[in-house]
C-alpha cells in the first residue's frame, strides 16, 4: 500500500490561529519531548526535523508506533479527555516543537472555522493512515513492511519534495516498527542496495523505485 498525501500546516497560520501561549523550543536528537503516563496537556506541532512516537509495555517490551515529520501534530489526545500520555515522544533529529496549551487549542478551534476544518481534516487523514498501518502489519510481509516505511521516512506520498537523505535509524529501531528480527531488516536492507532501491554514501537515500516492493503483488 503507498504512502497517503496528508494535510500540510504552515507553522506561521497555525501561530496565529492559536494566539499567544504557544512556544517553540528546539530538541535535540534523542530528547524527549515528553513520556508514557506524563500529564497531558498540550498539543505538539513538528516544525523542523522528526519525532517518534513509542510505547512500553508492563512486562519491558517497547514498539515504536508512529515517525513523525514537518506538519505533523502530536498529543493531540489530550484534546479528548485522555489525562495521561500513552506514549513517548522523542526527537529522532534535532527538531523545532511548537507546544500549543490543551485550552488555546480548544479555543482556536471554536473560533477559526477555517483551522478547524483543516484540524479536522489532518487527523482524518491521519486516522486513515493508522488503519492502513494495521492492514500493513496484519496482511503484508516484512519485507513489504520495512519498504513502506523508509518511503514515510524519506516523506514519498507527503506534500513537498521527498529528502534525498533520511535521518540515521538504527537497524533494531527499524525492526521494533516492522515486528521482526534485527537480522531480518539487515537482510532486507542489503537486498535493497544490492537491487539499487536504497544507497548509503554519507546516509541512507530511498530511491523512488523502492516503490515496486510495495505494490508488487
Amino acid at each position: 500500500m503507498a504512502p497517503r498525501a496528508k494535510p500540510t500546516f504552515d507553522a506561521k497560520a497555525l501561530l496565529t490561529a492559536v494566539g499567544r501561549g504557544s512556544a517553540t523550543r528546539d530538541y535535540q536528537k534523542t530528547q524527549p519531548v515528553f513520556s508514557q503516563g506524563e500529564r497531558a496537556d498540550a498539543v505538539f506541532f513538528v516544525q523542523r526535523g522528526k519525532v517518534k512516537m513509542t510505547v512500553l509495555s508492563h512486562q519491558g517490551k517497547q514498539a515504536v508506533i508512529a515517525l513523525l515529520g514537518p506538519g505533523d501534530f502530536f498529543g493531540e489526545g489530550c484534546l479528548a479527555g485522555q489525562p495521561l500520555r500513552m506514549a513517548t515522544a522523542t526527537a529522532m533529529t534535532d527538531s523545532s516543537i511548537v507546544r500549543l496549551p490543551k485550552q488555546l487549542m480548544i479555543q482556536a478551534l471554536h473560533r477559526d472555522a477555517v483551522f478547524s476544518e483543516l484540524f479536522t481534516t489532518y487527523l482524518l487523514a491521519r486516522n486513515i493512515r493508522m488503519e492502513e498501518d494495521l492492514v500493513d502489519q496484519l496482511f503484508n510481509s516484512s519485507e513489504k513492511r520495512l519498504a513502506r516505511i523508509l518511503l514515510l521516512l524519506a516523506n514519498f506520498g507527503k506534500a513537498g519534495r521527498p529528502e534525498p537523505v533520511v535521518p540515521k535509524i538504527s537497524q533494531e529501531t527499524l525492526a521494533e516498527m516492522v515486528g521482526t528480527t534485527r537480522s531480518r531488516i539487515s537482510h532486507f536492507m542489503n537486498k535493497f542496495r544490492k537491487l539499487g532501491f536504497v544507497d548509503y554514501n554519507g546516509g541512507l537515500a530511498v530511491h523512488s523505485s523502492l516503490l515496486h516492493v510495495v505494490l508488487h503483488d
